[in-house]
């Protein structure tokens, strides 16, 4: 009984240590020596040779596997081969631990307090070579060999990189890249067996766990034709992108709500100055047709500041008004008012009958939000598309009339018939500047009703002997002005709208859209969204045409 009783207890015993004795295993081991050849091909791909001579630590765990960092993805394991103490490798996958492969030394594993000698060659490594900072007509070919965690390595590493150029480079063509620290600065050359240039670097007290980069420049001459690639900008600049994603990250969510911010308030002021109402935009049938300028005006949006000169214009044309102060615009109404008035030209007068600026300023705005309602009322059942191209029409007809017109006084008693049309026209200055400027404007004769200044100019002006006036014709004023002068007069009136008597053209507007065109009420449903994320790491080179091995270790 006692027998069966301690047997049970060694079994438990054993049991229990087994596990613990698995999880105890440790991997330890010094890299004595690590000789690296790098052969760059004709074809423009990289082959390596690589020698690592190990010893490991009597209190490790046998080395039963070597992982070993490959340049670039662009490569075949079948091109892979190795061997261990001359004893051939057949064990070769993808790492799982590298960006490269894990080489299985099998029953060929590195005991505990022995060494041993890793062989390892790769044909066909691609994408390796990249344009040098000088210039296409050089490829920089840079490579990092293979390093370990520094948790598994002890001691200093005899580290040599040779570099074995392609053939038919010459001795004088190619240049090296300056040598980490701790190597030789300029590197022994000399020629390999093929007769290639060699480029060699030794440290004989190199660490195993940091990473170096070696460089050559040669002529791209000698590589295959497009097998030299423009290097990325985390190779040329030495910044990785997951070194520069969390700032980019969250300099991306800041610009994000900038740019909501930013987009929602020029949202918001665009909307601010849509103060037609959404009918007017329900398509009817047909054009219509009987509008008067400034109504077709309201059609097309034009701003209010322009729509309000237009108003100005009209009153005075039609004698209802004097301007007897143009900043801050000040007029002198005739009573009683002219018959041939409209609604809104008589709203527009008896605004400015307020002395007051705000009482006057909510006085044209109320006068506004009446005419934006009749001319919805007007185009019920009409086509807006086909009526704006109606009313775009006529104002091109208008200005071809104007430029058709031979002489100066008959081009300025066209422009005072459809003065109102070409207003329409969203280039309105520019255009009056374009057809006029060049010529003598014989103003209207109701210009100086409009200009304060006008009839003290012409009274206090004596012209020269030497000067000859043109004589004035019907519907003029018989003086002459630069054409450039007069469309800077009319233009002139609009920013007198704008500053002087409504202020903020926005906000001015805004007060009619929130009548016409209100924000439409929404509604609010709740739910719930989800979201997933992941994350990946590569390795990546620090440097332009860089060819770089990714850390290796031990198991």
């Amino acid at each position: 009984m006692k027998r069966r009783l301690f047997v049970a207890i060694l079994l438990l015993a054993l049991l229990l240590l087994a596990p613990t004795a698995a999880h105890a295993q440790t991997y330890l081991f010094s890299l004595d020596v690590e000789i690296v050849h790098a052969y760059w091909q004709a074809d423009g791909t990289l082959s390596l040779d690589y020698e690592f001579r190990f010893s490991n630590s009597p209190s490790a765990s046998p080395m039963e596997y070597v992982d070993v960092g490959i340049p670039t993805s662009s490569y075949s394991l079948s091109n892979v081969s190795a061997s261990v103490d001359g004893h051939p490798i057949v064990d070769i996958e993808y790492s799982p631990y590298v960006d490269g492969v894990a080489l299985g030394l099998g029953s060929n594993a590195i005991p505990p307090g022995q060494g041993g000698t890793v062989l390892m060659h790769i044909d066909g490594i691609g994408n390796v070579l990249y344009e040098d900072d000088s210039g296409p007509e050089y490829a920089s070919a840079v490579f990092s060999p293979n390093w370990f965690d520094s948790q598994y390595v002890l001691g200093s590493t005899d580290l040599t990189v040779i570099y074995h150029l392609p053939p038919g480079v010459g001795p004088d063509e190619p240049r090296w890249h300056g040598a980490p620290s701790g190597f030789n600065e300029e590197p022994i050359t000399g020629f390999d067996e093929e007769g290639r240039v060699t480029y060699a670097w030794r440290n004989p007290s190199a660490s195993a766990y940091q990473q170096y980069y070696f460089g050559a420049s040669f002529p791209s001459q000698y590589v295959a034709e497009g097998t030299v690639r423009a290097p990325s900008f985390s190779q040329r600049t030495g910044i990785s992108f997951d070194e520069v994603f969390p700032f980019l990250f969250v300099c991306g969510i800041f610009l994000f709500f900038i740019g909501i911010i930013v987009l929602g308030t020029i949202s918001s002021q665009r909307r601010k100055l849509k103060y037609l109402p959404p009918k007017i935009s329900i398509e009817g049938h047909g054009v219509k047709r009987g509008l008067t300028a400034i109504e077709a005006a309201i059609l097309l949006e034009q701003p209010m500041d322009k729509i309000l000169t237009m108003t100005l214009f009209s009153v005075v044309k039609k004698g209802a008004a004097t301007v007897t102060k143009s900043d801050p615009l000040q007029l002198e109404i005739v009573d009683p008012l002219p018959k041939d008035l409209h609604p809104y030209e008589t709203e527009f007068l008896e605004a400015f009958k307020e002395a007051h600026k705000s009482k006057r300023r909510s006085a044209l705005q109320k006068m506004m939000v009446n005419l934006v309602r009749e001319v919805a009322r007007k185009m019920k059942g009409f086509s807006k598309r086909e009526t704006t191209e109606y009313y775009r029409d006529i104002m091109e007809r208008a200005w071809a009339q104007v430029e058709a017109a031979e002489t100066p006084e008959v081009k300025s008693e066209k422009f005072d018939e459809v003065m109102e049309w070409t207003m329409l026209d969203k280039n309105y200055d520019d255009r009056t500047r374009e057809v006029l400027g060049p010529y003598p404007v014989f103003v209207p004769v109701w210009w100086h009703r409009y200009d304060p200044g006008y009839g003290r100019g012409i009274a206090s002006s004596t012209p020269s002997p030497s000067a000859s006036l043109p004589t004035g014709r019907a519907g003029s004023a018989g003086v002459s002005l630069p054409g450039a002068d007069f469309a800077a007069s009319v233009a002139h009136g609009v920013q007198n709208f704008s500053s002087g008597v409504i202020g903020s053209l926005t906000g001015f507007t805004s007060g009619i859209t929130n009548k016409t065109n209100p924000i439409p009420k929404s509604t609010y449903s709740g739910g719930r969204s989800s979201s997933s994320g992941g994350s990946s790491c590569a390795c990546a080179c620090a440097c332009a045409g860089c060819a770089c091995a990714c850390a290796g270790g031990g198991r």
